[in-house]
């Protein structure tokens, strides 16, 4: 059984950046599904709000505060069916390795190209006719001083929707929430952002960073980049 993404009418920011948008109903029935659905059991999760039914969207993938976030959120994806993309350093593309983590979703990317990291996704949507990327937004499993700003400057350039995926190990519940769409205001953005997490308890909650941006002023700046 599934649900609804949680409920945005408490909380403003969220409500008013949320948009209406159709959710998959029935995941398809295939190996992928049914040995997620099996693993997922096992693990003694419950699913959560299904994904929209979008071609293109970048996934905040949150929060990621232990090494095993990455895998039951994969297992949520094949759950629904969804192929899940992710960016990993350009060495990754030699070989028979760089060939099997491309067909697992991989995108190498080179952050020294002529337009940059960003740039360098930006053309990746335009030039796919689907792509769901995933991005931590915390970029490590230590808590930092803020989040990395690549999420946002990917969805903004690129003119794609944010999907705010969740891990909440109090409830024991993943999912896709809410959808946004980034308006370039960027603390009113991040308030919808942190209003929706504020209530999502990460697997270690001492670890996980708050959702705030270099970009909102008025905070602690800090190495590291910015995706």
């Amino acid at each position: 059984m599934t649900h609804d993404p949680p409920d945005a009418r408490s909380r403003p920011a969220l409500a008013r950046a949320t948009l209406d948008l159709p959710r998959h109903t029935t995941p398809p029935r295939d190996w992928g599904h049914y040995l997620a659905a099996f693993v997922l059991r096992l693990g003694g999760w419950k699913i959560g709000s299904a994904p929209p039914v979008l071609d293109k969207y970048v996934i905040v993938a949150a929060p990621h505060t232990a090494w095993a976030d990455g895998f039951w959120m994969l297992s949520f994806a094949w759950y629904w069916g969804q192929s899940i993309s992710w960016m990993g350093k350009s060495q990754l593309n030699r070989g028979a390795w760089g060939w099997f983590l491309r067909r697992v979703g991989i995108i190498p990317v080179d952050r020294s190209g002529p337009h940059g990291l960003v740039g360098f996704i930006v053309d990746e949507f335009a030039r796919r006719d689907k792509l769901l990327l995933s991005i931590p937004p915390e970029g490590t499993r230590a808590r930092r001083p803020l989040w990395k700003s690549g999420f946002y400057h990917i969805a903004r350039q690129a003119d794609v929707p944010v999907c705010l995926s969740y891990l909440d190990y109090r409830r024991r519940e993943a999912g896709f929430g809410p959808v946004i769409q980034i308006s370039g205001d960027v603390r009113q953005d991040m308030s919808a952002i942190r209003e929706f997490y504020e209530d999502i308890t990460a697997k270690v909650p001492k670890l996980f960073t708050p959702p705030r941006l270099r970009e909102e002023g008025d905070v602690t700046d800090q190495p590291g980049g910015s995706v």
